[in-house]
């Protein structure tokens, strides 16, 4: 037998295993972070491709580091707070990587610039540079906003495959007790995935409309840079925020695919 020849329960035997149960609870991660509405064991084995009691076993356990989280009433699986405290811990800081960029946005249109991110059913404002002029819009860092009726909702919204953006949207709408059109709001993300700017038309706010646009990290996650603009001047800005968030939505992708390039292996 050489080396490399093993039989069940030897060290390298049990090594093996150890990595396949690692890989394939990376696999059920990066499932959970695919599916923000949360997925069940069938779904997940479904994804992944495993056994439903595999699933369950790895479930289990990652549930026990706090990995993931059952919602209320045994619901649907999530990723857990634990991640998130290791995300924190990682160097990588998506608001000193776009501060830059929210900087030259607010200076070239006057208006303000926010930076939020997609977290499960709401948008987070994680930085914010207000704009120059007396009048403007402003939100606090933290704050969640809804994601059917926001540019930077609608925007990350359109980069979600169409089962999943339309289950967030009917839960966000069941949650608030109100009916909309589901086949007006697919064609609305469909056009955003063909301009790659959503529009706000006072429509969460009364006199405020918003533009953003949205793109993913290096790590997956979907963020948004927007510009909300006192409806009582958005007819007159709006060709510059379009024009300059598009530039700064080139921007932003060029710095992406450099820190992927730097962190691949």
């Amino acid at each position: 037998m050489s080396e490399e020849e093993t039989t069940p329960g030897t060290e390298p035997d049990r090594g093996r295993n150890g990595i396949q149960v690692i890989e394939r609870a990376a696999k059920i991660l990066r499932s959970l972070k695919e599916d923000q509405s949360g997925m069940s064991l069938g779904q997940i084995a479904e994804a992944v491709s495993l056994p439903r009691s595999t699933v369950q076993r790895i479930v289990g356990a990652l549930q026990k580091e706090r990995l993931v989280i059952s919602g209320a009433n045994g619901g649907k699986l999530r990723l857990g707070p634990e991640l998130s405290a290791l995300a924190e811990a990682a160097r990588y800081n998506i608001v000193e990587c776009c501060r830059l960029h929210l900087t030259e946005l607010s200076q070239a249109t006057g208006e303000t610039a926010d930076l939020s991110v997609l977290r499960g059913p709401a948008m987070i404002f994680l930085d914010q540079v207000p704009g120059t002029h007396r009048l403007r819009t402003v939100s606090s860092v933290g704050e969640a906003f809804p994601l059917t009726t926001t540019a930077n909702g609608l925007a990350c919204l359109a980069l979600l495959d169409d089962t999943t953006a339309r289950e967030l949207a009917l839960t966000e709408w069941n949650r608030q007790g109100i009916k909309r059109d589901l086949s007006a709001f697919m064609e609305t993300l469909a056009e955003v995935r063909k301009t790659g700017l959503a529009y706000d038309l006072d429509e969460h706010t009364r006199g405020i409309s918003a533009i953003g646009f949205a793109f993913r990290d290096w790590s997956g996650d979907i963020h948004s840079i927007s510009v909300p603009v006192p409806s009582t001047r958005f007819k007159e800005i709006r060709p510059k925020v379009e024009a300059t968030l598009r530039l700064t939505a080139k921007h932003v992708e060029r710095m992406m695919e450099q820190d992927r390039q730097v962190i691949a292996p």
